[in-house]
């Protein structure tokens, strides 16, 4: 404890120097949950508790002219960022923040994209569409770097792994930088690093985080007592989200948390029925949440229940649910997939406890937890349903 709060003040002292200003927080660690951002005296709701000031952050504009010039065009943001970092040497100014990061060892056991492949097949629907674009995107950029002067044929400084631990490393450090500035790029490409405010953990609730002319701010979004961690929401995100852009997910209440059931639904349908869906956008994609059934399940099963179509079409058209004898049919026809669903869960997750030789402990670990979450979504819909 001694050595990390040496390396924290350190971290302090640089980000000082930067302009970046603390009101009353400090980076800590904390038990079995790496570093996090704790309150040191007593907060008030609406108390600005950081300040990052546009000096200070690390983005498109601060790279090394070098990499914008001999980077292909079609390179991300991040891919960018991540070349930059790679290429830091010690002694250059970011040190104090380096020593801070997450390690190569801890980013390339806790993201999905660098596990074993033949977990991925265990992952929820939405984390596996997700991973699969991320591949995608991350094979794009490293295609890029490839074919920069300085990197290609066999003589290359720096290795595809050494490329994929700052390009993971920047996907989980980096903020969503709007400003006008940034107004014409990408939403993806709208990234920027920046100095202590990248400890803040992430909360289904969290303080306001605001850029304005003068830099980013962070404001309490409550009172805080000494002692308790402060976090921020990084987006309205489900658990399958978090877990692939992360490699994390919120074990207690996320508010945002939500389960794919189109393996509920969708071997119900019938091939004239899903070109109907299909025809009118509401194939697939099916939720659930705490609270709530999604309206493209609702539109999936109303046309299961209902005889005629063109009463279906009426109902879809004019945005009606077909009153309260429909509704009761199509929750208990909901009832009956789900309680089918509730069994193939159960399954993958003796499925994923079996896997011993595959992967590590704390990756099956995290899968088996998430597929747990997704029963109790099931479970506690089919509870508030049945009739």
């Amino acid at each position: 404890m001694d050595s990390d709060k040496v390396i924290y003040e350190k971290l302090i002292e640089w980000a000082e120097t930067k302009g970046v200003k603390l009101n009353g927080v400090m980076p800590w660690a904390l038990d079995g949950r790496g570093i996090g951002v704790v309150a040191v005296k007593n907060i008030k709701e609406g108390d600005q508790i950081l300040l990052v000031p546009n000096s200070a952050l690390r983005s498109l504009d601060t790279a090394r002219p070098e990499i914008k010039q001999n980077i292909p065009k079609d390179a991300s943001v991040q891919a960018i960022l991540a070349l930059e970092l790679a290429l830091d040497k010690p002694n250059t100014g970011y040190d104090a923040w380096v020593a801070v990061t997450p390690s190569r060892e801890s980013i390339m056991t806790l993201l999905p994209m660098v596990w074993d492949h033949r977990l991925h097949q265990y992952l929820p629907k939405p984390a596996l569409a997700l991973l699969r674009k991320q591949q995608a995107k991350f094979n794009r950029d490293w295609a890029a770097v490839q074919q920069m002067p300085a990197f290609a044929g066999e003589e290359a400084t720096i290795t595809r792994s050494e490329f994929m631990y700052y390009w993971l490393l920047i996907n989980t450090r980096t903020f969503y930088h709007e400003t006008p500035q940034t107004a014409l790029l990408p939403s993806g490409d709208k990234m920027v690093l920046q100095p202590v405010a990248d400890l803040f953990n992430h909360g289904s609730k969290g303080c306001d985080v605001k850029f304005t002319s003068a830099g980013c701010t962070i404001t309490a979004d409550r009172a805080y007592e000494v002692g308790d961690e402060i976090q921020i929401c990084y987006g309205r995100h489900h658990n399958d989200f978090l877990l692939v852009e992360y490699g994390f997910i919120l074990g207690g209440i996320n508010t945002w948390d939500e389960a794919c059931i189109d393996d509920a639904i969708l071997p119900s349908l019938n091939r004239e029925q899903r070109s109907i869906l299909e025809e009118r956008d509401f194939l697939g994609n099916y939720v659930l949440d705490a609270n709530e059934v999604c309206y493209r399940t609702q539109v999936a099963l109303r046309l299961l229940c209902l005889s005629s179509y063109e009463e279906w079409n009426r109902l879809v058209t004019d945005g009606e649910d077909g009153g309260e004898a429909l509704q009761k049919e199509v929750d208990g026809r909901l009832v009956d997939m789900l309680e089918r669903y509730e069994l193939v869960v159960e399954r993958k997750i003796r499925e994923v406890e079996a896997l011993e030789e595959v992967g590590q402990a704390c990756q099956r670990e995290i899968l088996v937890t998430r597929w747990r979450q997704i029963l109790k979504l099931v479970e506690d819909t089919i509870d508030r349903l049945y009739v």
